[in-house]
């Protein structure tokens, strides 16, 4: 085993806590990161890429910014729960006071 882990500093915890505070704010990323590029693919493609990315157009959602519009609503769940917590935690301080 390392060091890290057995000489009892409490470094281990520590870097636990920071791997999760950097996992927590990295899901986040996902959603706007797929909106981000459904919106540059639309606004500078001139369709050439979807053309080898379709199956002869046979579907409603071929294509490049279908895929990243649905692959950004997948990834929404994360910020649902972040905004619903935040909307929890706020009526919650409201009714007290």
């Amino acid at each position: 085993m390392s060091q890290g882990y057995c000489d009892g500093s409490g470094g281990a915890p520590r870097r636990n806590a920071a791997t999760r505070r950097v996992a927590n704010w990295l899901y986040l990323a996902a959603a706007p990161t797929f909106a981000t590029m459904a919106i540059l693919t639309g606004a500078f493609s001139d369709g050439s890429a979807d053309a080898l990315c379709s199956t002869a157009s046979a579907s409603p959602l071929g294509g490049m910014v279908p895929m990243y519009l649905l692959m950004s609503a997948f990834h929404l769940a994360p910020w649902l729960k972040l905004i619903s917590s935040r909307t929890w935690t706020s009526q919650i301080s409201i009714s007290r006071t």
